[in-house]
């Protein structure tokens, strides 16, 4: 009878290491299952753009690498206030700049102020300021496809303020900027 407890007892153990290593292997697949689900879905939706300089400074700073959603724009237009990524040439560069100017909108920079549709935006954008107007100096009307882009650092940034970039075509755009992932000090969402 002694032997039949004995036996029962290292059953018992048997059968609670087993179940502690069914635990340990089901919490490493749910852990594998997510991560390739995090990466299926930023390949599906994303893409990895390097910044090269300050324009967009402070929200984004040379070197930081932001994941761009390519389909969101195809469900929704760019609104004012995303930061879009766009190619800047044949090359295959991207720029990401802030969208201040939205189709059939007039933009003028006047006096260091943004002017939409000769008011000052509602959106909280950062647009105060602006030493350099370029071709906003006079009024730019954008086209039914058309959007005025920014750098934030406005004293920096080459955008459609200069005749060589000007207002970018909504096909031009390639997606929007919505998280930074690395370096680690700026990990987070934009």
């Amino acid at each position: 009878m002694s032997q039949d407890l004995s036996f029962r007892r290292k059953r018992k153990k048997r059968g609670k290491r087993r179940n502690k290593a069914a635990g340990i292997f089901l919490w490493v697949l749910e852990i594998l299952i997510v991560c390739m689900t995090a990466v299926l879905l930023v390949a599906a939706f994303g893409q990895r753009v390097s910044t090269a300089g300050d324009s967009m400074s402070p929200v984004l700073r040379n070197g930081d690498v932001v994941l761009v959603n390519h389909f969101i724009y195809n469900i929704k237009d760019p609104a004012r206030g995303d930061i879009v990524a766009f190619r800047q040439d044949e090359n295959g560069h991207y720029m990401l700049k802030r969208v201040v100017g939205l189709p059939g909108e007039t933009v003028q920079i006047t006096d260091g102020q943004l002017l939409i549709n000769g008011e000052a935006p509602e959106e909280d954008i950062y647009v105060s300021d602006i030493e350099y107007a370029g071709e906003a100096q006079e009024p730019v009307e954008l086209g039914k496809d058309e959007y005025f882009v920014m750098g934030d650092n406005h004293t920096d940034s080459d955008d459609s303020r200069l005749p060589s970039i000007g207002n970018i075509k909504k096909d031009d755009i390639f997606g929007k900027a919505w998280f930074i992932v690395s370096p680690g000090k700026h990990f987070g969402f934009i």
